[in-house]
């Protein structure tokens, strides 16, 4: 499918400055900033910073950022899932997955995360999508912020159902590993029905596939 974005951008009024949150933003855009060396969640700045640019270079990919003047401080991405991943299974054109979302310990409690994703939604070609999110608690800063495992997860909820995501359930072994994690899903008002259908039973692929595999029998 043909992936369109527009870009929309928002000010963020915090104790500790303006802060802008914009995006889709370009590879070429996001070379004009800095990166901030606390953004550590998934890997080493310079080495995520570079992970960014690689996905505003993919069709699909959208990079969304918070950035203090010229200095980014908070980042969501959304891609198609990886290709290892039981999401990528039937291959759905208009299924992209919130890959990661990051803010720096200096500006959380102030909405940011929470901005990134109201920006993301913004754009009205994301209707046009089927939008997961696969939440684990072992990837949650739960020594960070001091949280329990359920407070953090009521957190999340609240933070991703600003960008229209919600809890949906999935026999995905790595998720019913353990309560806490879920699936998160939003799906645009411009997705067809079949492709509805192809994501339900990719929710509960193996459901369908012991299913396939009685009536083989």
């Amino acid at each position: 499918m043909e992936h369109r974005m527009t870009h929309h951008s928002i000010d963020k009024e915090t104790a500790l400055g303006k802060i802008v949150i914009e995006g889709p933003v370009s590879a070429s855009t996001l070379q004009t900033y800095n990166f901030h060396e606390d953004l550590t969640a998934f890997r080493p700045a310079s080495k995520q910073f570079q992970a960014l640019l690689g996905i505003a270079e993919l069709p699909e990919g959208r990079i969304i950022i918070a950035r203090k003047e010229d200095t980014i401080i908070g980042y969501v991405t959304y891609l198609y899932p990886d290709a290892l991943e039981r999401w990528s299974t039937f291959q759905i054109d208009n299924l992209i997955e919130l890959g990661a979302i990051e803010v720096i310990p200096a500006y959380r409690g102030y909405g940011i995360a929470s901005n990134l994703l109201k920006v993301s939604m913004m754009d009205r070609y994301m209707e046009n999508y089927i939008i997961i999110s696969t939440e684990y608690y072992w990837h949650w800063d739960l020594k960070g912020t001091q949280l329990s495992i359920w407070d953090y997860r009521k957190v999340m909820e609240k933070m991703m159902a600003v960008g229209g995501l919600l809890p949906a359930p999935t026999d995905d072994p790595e998720i019913i590993s353990h309560p806490a994690n879920c699936l998160m899903v939003r799906i645009g008002k411009n997705v067809q029905d079949n492709s509805i259908v192809q994501f339900d039973t990719l929710r509960f692929l193996r459901r369908h596939q012991l299913r396939n595999m009685r009536e083989g029998l």
